[in-house]
């Protein structure tokens, strides 16, 4: 399971592997970088190969990636936007499923509570995985989280057990939300 949380300078990548019986094992955790100063061109570029060589590395079956969201920096939406563009036109590329998640979604799934902050969520990510250390930059842990809220959404036998459909609350109301938006 490759999790993606795109961005333009810092874009970070994780790889689980998640069990049936929701344990999980870390891969792989890193940042594909850009420079600021590179041409938009370019930077999508560096963003794309490095997506690709992880991709070529690791093999994994699924590609997740943080939804876009409404902010209030254009600049950054549209940086974040473009990137996650070329996060799924890689799976697209290899073949590989792949879905976007809210980073509400994500934080509800992780920590249980939709507006957690970035040092709950990695405390979390750090607890699930079993690691020592807090995973850094944000941007990694974001990813790490990002894949394991999509291993326990597309398969609710590894979801954390909360209700009938194996979705927290949170994740239910939000799949309620969508299905009201596509009427």
């Amino acid at each position: 399971m490759l999790g993606i949380d795109p961005g333009l300078t810092r874009c970070g990548v994780g790889i689980v592997d998640v069990e049936a019986n929701r344990s999980a094992k870390l891969v792989y955790v890193g940042v594909v970088r850009s420079a600021h100063e590179m041409p938009i061109a370019e930077r999508l570029a560096t963003i794309a190969s490095g997506i690709r060589t992880i991709m070529a590395e690791f093999s994994p079956a699924v590609v997740a990636v943080e939804r876009v969201f409404a902010q209030q920096n254009r600049s950054t939406v549209m940086g974040t936007a473009q990137a996650s563009g070329v996060a799924l036109l890689m799976a697209a590329e290899r073949g590989l499923p792949a879905e976007t998640h809210t980073p509400t979604e994500v934080k509800a799934a992780i920590t249980g509570y939709g507006a957690a902050d970035k040092r709950q969520v990695q405390t979390m990510v750090a607890r699930i995985l079993g690691l020592d250390e807090l995973p850094k930059p944000a941007d990694a842990a974001d990813a790490l989280a990002i894949a394991l809220c999509h291993a326990w959404r597309r398969n609710p036998a590894t979801a954390p057990a909360s209700g009938a459909s194996g979705l927290t609350p949170a994740q239910r109301a939000w799949a309620e939300a969508e299905r009201v938006a596509r009427r």
